[in-house]
């Protein structure tokens, strides 16, 4: 289902006016933009109404200045079955024998906290280390837990760390994956991100060949941009339910992403090792963007080969690996049957988690150590 063209039309120019700092009636173009929004869900069309009580030139709740970016994070609840929906088990998740420490980095482009696990089997020798980057209304803890990184990091000797999305940034702690000075080498959050990876690394014993950067919906989009951006930093790119690089520069275009309707397919550079895991019931990322991650990468195969499996007791789905000219698998495309926006195999005691499968942590670990 593709959004109306003329709301976006409509949006696009308010935002523009917005981002100039122009004065603009947010409350008209909104309710203008709503006669002409029959394919939108009520309940995305109900969130802008809400908007469209703010006086002009207002901020949205819990914003000092009108943003697209909150706009954004505001009108993403209503798409579907979003980022914000999920709740976490009341029971503890079990204790783990490592280390699960705060920091924090600060360049240029501001600061953001992080949480790193260091798993009770690390020794000082140089180790995996896996950047986790957490979806909308997540936070290191919540998607620690949900994913079980930090179990497999026992398993494995990895270090995993889980950079922490502010909500000064954004209210709704989504990664800016849609805004152009966040899809640029060194510059915005980008760089804060990069800069956690190679702060750990100086920190800890890394080996500077084993690093990966994985993430969830808006982390996904992020882990992308990342994967793209410092290919010399990241060996190989993990994506859950996200979306391809630069698929968006503002809001309407966000939308249109996140349903599946892409304004921009260029993807720079060369191919990056990538492994991506999308529910092909998603209703609030749409499964086409998860063949278009692949569009880069097939472009590069040599061959490909489609294995259909079925997780006992859970889903079915659908893996498709990508082998270059030497015979080694570059990409996987995941496809799961009957799921919607959460993480595959995940645990309970996080949100946005779908326990029945198959495990993306423990295939995402799999992919990274092929990539060496």
């Amino acid at each position: 289902m593709k959004l109306n063209n003329r709301l976006f039309a409509q949006m696009r120019a308010a935002s523009r006016k917005m981002m100039r700092h122009q004065p603009v009636d947010t409350g008209k173009v909104i309710e203008d933009a709503l006669k002409n929004a029959s394919a939108m869900t009520q309940a995305a069309q109900q969130q802008m109404r809400n908007l469209s009580q703010l006086q002009p030139g207002a901020g949205l709740p819990g914003a000092g200045k009108t943003n697209m970016h909150d706009m954004l994070a505001e009108l993403s609840r209503g798409l579907g079955t979003g980022m914000g929906a999920g709740a976490a088990a009341n029971e503890a998740a079990p204790a783990l024998p490592g280390s699960f420490s705060e920091g924090s980095h600060t360049n240029a482009a501001g600061s953001r906290s992080y949480k790193l696990y260091v798993p009770s089997t690390y020794t000082g020798a140089p180790a995996p280390l896996v950047v986790m980057l957490h979806g909308c209304t997540q936070d290191p803890d919540d998607f620690a837990r949900g994913t079980r990184m930090n179990v497999l990091a026992e398993e494995t000797g990895c270090l995993v760390v889980y950079p922490s999305q502010s909500r000064q940034a954004n209210p709704s702690r989504c990664w800016n994956w849609f805004n152009n000075i966040d899809q640029q080498r060194g510059q915005g959050e980008p760089s804060i991100i990069a800069g956690i990876t190679r702060q750990v690394m100086e920190e800890y014993a890394v080996d500077a060949s084993q690093v990966y950067v994985a993430g969830l919906s808006a982390g996904g989009a992020m882990a992308t941009i990342m994967g793209t951006l410092y290919p010399e930093l990241y060996a190989a790119v993990g994506v859950h339910s996200g979306l391809p690089f630069a698929s968006a520069h503002d809001l309407p275009s966000a939308l249109a992403a996140m349903k599946g309707d892409f304004q921009r397919r260029h993807q720079a550079g060369k191919p990056i090792p990538i492994i991506v895991f999308h529910g092909d019931q998603d209703k609030t990322v749409h499964p086409a963007n998860g063949d278009q991650l692949m569009a880069h990468a097939r472009d590069a195969t040599d061959a490909m080969a489609v294995e259909p499996g079925h997780v006992p007791d859970g889903h079915a789905f659908t893996r498709t690996t990508h082998k270059r000219a030497d015979g080694k698998v570059h990409a996987e495309h995941w496809v799961i049957h009957g799921a919607g926006h959460a993480w595959s195999g995940g645990s309970a005691h996080g949100s946005y988690t779908d326990g029945k499968g198959p495990d993306a942590s423990r295939e995402m670990l799999r992919f990274f150590t092929t990539q060496r």
